[in-house]
């Protein structure tokens, strides 16, 4: 009868009001939570058999709710550096547990990017989820194996030991004064190391060993070309005081220049490039080459000779001393650095995005998550800013894409469709009343 399948349209208008309320109140009630996704009612008709020229039996509506996971909410300024919000597609990957290990703990996804370390360092968000990364080794590479879930890591940003950097080159400039008297014969190599002669000009630097320990080495030029090559310097290179009160010497060779005061690298035996064996008096026990970068051929880009006094015009050594944790810094690529107070760095770990084919159709889970379904594909893992994958800014957070000034208009239009509803319910109600009202 129509009356009646009127009420029963009635009821499932009721019903999808109350569904499209449910989902402003969520909506209005997240405002601010970091990371939500608002969600919408999508209405589609339900039809009970089909209308005729004469005949029409209502069917009512149902309800579709729609999540919109893909909406990019306003990215937003945080005082904590590892606060971070993913500007394009993909989500962080997090976990339930702090160490998941085989089938323990649940891996799922999402944008609340409001990480803080825990009381072990590891990074955790307001909800309660660990963060997952690629651990970095010592070659800077990541996993291989970058498409399982099992390659990663929980990201951890404290209890790290400390950083050295070990010295691998010294670049040098510097002129050597061509008024320079030359030394004569008889020179001996090492004889500048054991005091005997002292050189026409030397400077000294400090480098670093593996472990982080300075060490003093130092330069010494003396002028000792004379007849057809008047323009060749001895360059003795020495380290540290021996045990015997002596300096060990590294090197001592020729430094040759052209007439121009330009270096002359086909009479020169020390190379532009070369290899500085540690011996054990440094204090480690194994060789620890350093690339000595001091000029190119017929070039003033390094070593010359002038009319000008001896003087070092520019110096590059790189190592740094052992130096504790400081701080920590996150790129655009995810890659979390880690920082030292000796002022050198570490890549410790690479932040993964995973994305879907259709992130709309992903579950929601407490705290703001996600789980991928049918619906919404497999998670791929990316690279962020490769693959289509977003990039992450870090002391940043994603707001919510909820807009109060839409979900107070729907709901006025909402409140309205069910009292409409109401209406329909208590109407079909009179008119099948008056139509027992025809017996009497």
């Amino acid at each position: 009868m129509s009356l009646t399948a009127a009420m029963f349209s009635g009821v499932s208008g009721l019903a999808a009001q109350s569904t499209a309320m449910a989902m402003i109140s969520d909506n209005i009630s997240n405002t601010n939570t970091v990371g939500y996704k608002g969600s919408n009612a999508i209405f589609s008709t339900l039809v009970t058999e089909s209308a005729t020229d004469t005949s029409y039996s209502a069917g009512g509506v149902l309800v579709h709710p729609r999540a919109q996971v893909d909406q990019q909410g306003l990215i937003t300024a945080s005082d904590s550096v590892t606060h971070m919000a993913v500007a394009g597609d993909g989500f962080f990957v997090v976990n339930t547990l702090a160490n998941p290990t085989g089938s323990e703990g649940n891996y799922i996804y999402t944008r609340a990017g409001t990480f803080e370390p825990d009381s072990s360092g590891l990074l955790r968000n307001a909800q309660g989820y660990y963060l997952q990364g690629w651990e970095i080794d010592n070659d800077g590479n990541i996993p291989t194996n970058q498409s399982d879930l099992a390659a990663l890591t929980p990201v951890n940003i404290t209890g790290l030991t400390g950083n050295a950097e070990a010295t691998t080159v010294i670049n040098l400039k510097a002129n050597l004064s061509s008024d320079q008297a030359t030394f004569g014969a008889g020179y001996v190599a090492g004889d500048m190391a054991a005091g005997t002669t002292t050189p026409h000009f030397a400077r000294s630097f400090q480098v670093y060993d593996s472990m982080g320990s300075a060490h003093g080495i130092t330069f010494n030029f003396l002028r000792t070309g004379t007849g057809v090559t008047p323009n060749e310097w001895t360059v003795e290179i020495t380290a540290d005081i021996d045990e015997d009160g002596t300096e060990d010497v590294l090197a001592s060779q020729i430094a040759a220049f052209n007439s121009d005061g330009t270096l002359d690298l086909g009479a020169t035996t020390l190379t532009n490039t070369i290899t500085i064996p540690w011996a054990a008096s440094l204090g480690i026990d194994t060789p620890q080459d350093i690339t000595l970068n001091f000029g190119s051929d017929a070039l003033s880009d390094g070593f010359t000779q002038s009319a000008s006094n001896s003087e070092l015009v520019s110096s590059e050594v790189n190592g740094a001393v052992f130096g504790a944790f400081d701080s920590v810094f996150i790129n655009e690529e995810g890659v979390v650095i880690a920082k030292f107070d000796n002022g050198t760095s570490k890549e410790i770990y690479k932040i993964p995005v995973a994305t879907f084919a259709n992130p709309n159709g992903l579950r929601n889970r407490d705290g703001n998550s996600y789980d991928e379904t049918p619906d919404s594909g497999t998670f791929t893992l990316r690279e962020a800013t490769f693959g289509g994958a977003g990039r992450i800014i870090s002391s940043a957070t994603e707001a919510s894409t909820v807009d109060i000034a839409s979900e107070f208009t729907r709901m006025i239009i909402t409140q309205r469709s069910y009292s409409a509803a109401g209406k329909i319910i208590t109407t079909a109600d009179e008119m099948l009343e008056e139509l027992i009202r025809l017996k009497r």
